[in-house]
């Protein structure tokens, strides 16, 4: 995925309340961004309701500072009959500078659900 030629599904900016006593901002926060991109991307592909089944696991490459912007970047891998695995990444990029890093990446696992939860077809 090459940032540069991507818009991300979500841009925020960490704030203090996101991080611990350290100024690092916590893992679960990113996390939480992470899963609502991919929501964000599956609940489109679906057109509807779609749930987060399942990720791979995760390594933090870089810290995220208070002030640091967060793009968070997705696209589908594979679709099947009722579910889509979205690969994301998180990049950070220090408020006045232009250089960005990668700070995680993961794969994400979502099934489109009809109105009582139930999967459902994703090309339904």
């Amino acid at each position: 995925m090459s940032v540069s030629s991507r818009e991300p599904a979500i841009r925020v900016t960490a704030m203090p309340a996101d991080c611990n006593a350290y100024g690092d901002i916590f893992g679960g926060w990113l996390m939480c961004l992470m899963d609502n991109a991919a929501g964000l991307i599956a609940s489109r592909r679906c057109r509807g309701r779609a749930v987060t089944i399942a990720l791979d696991g995760m390594q933090f490459l870089n810290p995220v500072k208070v002030g640091d912007e967060v793009s968070v970047y997705g696209e589908i891998e594979k679709t099947g009959r009722t579910s889509m695995t979205i690969a994301i990444e998180a990049w950070r990029r220090e408020r006045h500078r232009e250089q960005s890093s990668m700070v995680t990446q993961a794969k994400f696992t979502f099934v489109a659900v009809d109105g009582t939860g139930r999967p459902r077809p994703v090309d339904e």
